[in-house]
């Protein structure tokens, strides 16, 4: 069970289930009314912190600026709706207790909470607390290190289409039609007197050009992918034991 000190730093925290995933944020401690001790802590949880549900504190520990807590995101979210009217009953409390599978009237639960359910007789007297069975317990601190799993960006590959002018010079060919004359001579001479003496006579003659021709065609280049790249640091902690 930490600490109130600790706990009393975790309100507007984000509290994170058992796979590192987010179930919202915490919004009140409450309190064990006979020990004093912090025992529930009230999460926002729902789109926009709309609803609001209770988690143990009994295993949370702190993760970074996060709390973390052994429990399923969707079991935190599935708890029963108690009024957060800054008191829980005790039958609201069974109720709890029961949904994330924890006996209200174990002896475990009177180390976590200060309350001793058991029917032993009680023979002594804890200084800073409650009175307490023939036998103490002793405690040390142990370092829990590990690693969680948080959303630090997100990136997006986006296809975008820009436009872009190409100037290109084309030759072009066309036919050109021009008149020679040639003078009658020895060799064209039986040509020249093949028809008839005086006629009329027309010739035609077809011309030829080139024009130029656009056309665009989609070519694919290349592919291209995103992958995540998973970096491993090494962080050495201190264990601190009393």
């Amino acid at each position: 069970m930490p600490d109130i000190e600790t706990v009393d730093t975790w309100q507007g925290r984000t509290l994170l289930d058992r796979d590192g995933d987010r179930i919202g944020t915490i919004d009140a401690i409450y309190l064990d009314d006979r020990t004093g001790q912090p025992e529930w802590a009230l999460v926002n949880t729902g789109l926009f912190g709309t609803k609001s549900s209770f988690v143990p504190l009994a295993q949370a520990f702190q993760s970074d600026l996060d709390v973390l807590v052994p429990y399923d995101k969707q079991l935190v979210k599935d708890a029963p709706r108690v009024d957060p009217d800054q008191h829980l009953s005790e039958a609201e409390e069974r109720q709890l207790w029961r949904h994330y599978g924890l006996d209200y009237d174990t002896t475990d639960r009177s180390v976590a909470t200060g309350r001793d359910a058991t029917s032993r007789a009680r023979v002594g007297r804890d200084t800073s607390g409650p009175t307490t069975d023939d036998a103490m317990t002793r405690s040390e601190e142990e370092l829990r290190v590990g690693t969680t799993q948080r959303e630090r960006g997100r990136v997006r590959l986006r296809k975008y289409v820009t436009t872009e002018h190409v100037e290109q010079a084309i030759p072009v060919r066309r036919e050109r039609v021009r008149v020679e004359r040639e003078p009658i001579t020895d060799a064209n001479l039986d040509a020249a007197t093949s028809g008839p003496d005086i006629s009329e006579e027309e010739h035609e003659v077809v011309l030829h050009e080139e024009q130029p021709v656009v056309e665009k065609r989609v070519m694919p280049k290349e592919r291209i992918e995103v992958h995540d790249q998973n970096t491993t640091g090494g962080r050495r902690e201190r264990r601190r034991r009393r």
